[in-house]
C-alpha cells in the first residue's frame, strides 16, 4: 500500500469518527474515551522509546559484545520474545514488590511493553545490519575505520532503511498491546471503554468508537513510517 492511499484512509477514519461522534448516542462517550486515548498514546510513545533503545543495545551486544554481555543480550531477547506480554506486565507489577521494588502502573506499562517490543526489534536490527553487503564492511576496513565508526557512518545508515517497515509493524503491535495495561489499573482507552460499558451497557456505541480510534492511530503510525522510509531512502540515494 502506497503513502497516498494510506493518507486517504487516515482521513476517512478520522472523518468517520467525527461523524459518529456527532450522533447523540455516541457524543456522551467521547470525552472519557479521549482521555483514555491520550493515556494510550503516552504509553505507546514511551514504550517506543524504550523499545528502540533496548533493541539497539540488545542487537549490538548480541552481535559484537564480549562473552558475558552477549549472553545477557541473548537471554533478554529470548525471555521477552518467548513469554507473554501480559505475564511480563503482571510480573513487573505484582512480583517485583515482593523483592522490595515497587513501580507505579504507568512505569510498569511503558517498561514492560518497551522491553517486549525491544526484544523483537533487536532481531530486526540484527537482520538489517546483516543485510548490508559485505563489501561495505570490507571498504571500511580498507579505510582503517574502527568498527564503531564503521557502524555509525556506513552500516547503520544503510540498515536503517531496511529496518523501517518491520519497525512500523512493531509499533502497531505496541499500540495494540497497550490494551493489556487496563489489567494493571491504568485508565487507558480500553479501560475507559470497559468502565462505560459496565455502567451504560451501550456496547455498540462505545466499542465502535474504540475500534475507530485504534484503527486511526494504526494508520497514522503506518503513514509516519512510510514517510520516514521515503525520506531515508532519498537520503541514501543522495549519499551515493
Amino acid at each position: 500500500m502506497q503513502l497516498r492511499p494510506l493518507a486517504v484512509c487516515a482521513i476517512i477514519f478520522f472523518t468517520a469518527g467525527l461523524a459518529i461522534s456527532s450522533f447523540a448516542g455516541f457524543r456522551e462517550f467521547i470525552p472519557g474515551l479521549l482521555e483514555g486515548g491520550l493515556i494510550t498514546i503516552q504509553i505507546t510513545l514511551g514504550g517506543a522509546v524504550v523499545a528502540i533503545v533496548m533493541a539497539l543495545l540488545g542487537a549490538m551486544a548480541k552481535m559484537y559484545g564480549i562473552g558475558p554481555i552477549r549472553w545477557i543480550a541473548v537471554a533478554y531477547i529470548e525471555v521477552f520474545r518467548g513469554t507473554s506480554a501480559l505475564v511480563q506486565l503482571f510480573w513487573l507489577f505484582f512480583v517485583l514488590p515482593h523483592f522490595g521494588i515497587v513501580l507505579d502502573p504507568m512505569t510498569v506499562a511503558i517498561v514492560a511493553l518497551g522491553l517486549n517490543i525491544g526484544a523483537y526489534g533487536a532481531e530486526v536490527i540484527r537482520g538489517a545490519v546483516n543485510s548490508v553487503p559485505r563489501g561495505q564492511w570490507e571498504a571500511s576496513v580498507a579505510l582503517n575505520m574502527p568498527r564503531a565508526l564503521s557502524l555509525r557512518r556506513i552500516i547503520l545508515p544503510q540498515a536503517f532503511v531496511a529496518m523501517i517497515p518491520p519497525w512500523g509493524n512493531l509499533f502497531i503491535e505496541l499500540l495494540k498491546a497497550t490494551a493489556l495495561v487496563s489489567l494493571i489499573t491504568i485508565s487507558d482507552l480500553t479501560f475507559r471503554a470497559q468502565q462505560m460499558n459496565q455502567i451504560t451497557f451501550r456496547t455498540v456505541e462505545i466499542f465502535t468508537i474504540v475500534l475507530i480510534v485504534y484503527l486511526a492511530l494504526s494508520v497514522l503510525i503506518t503513514v509516519g513510517m512510510r514517510t520516514l522510509e521515503t525520506f531515508a531512502a532519498r537520503g541514501i540515494a543522495r549519499g551515493r
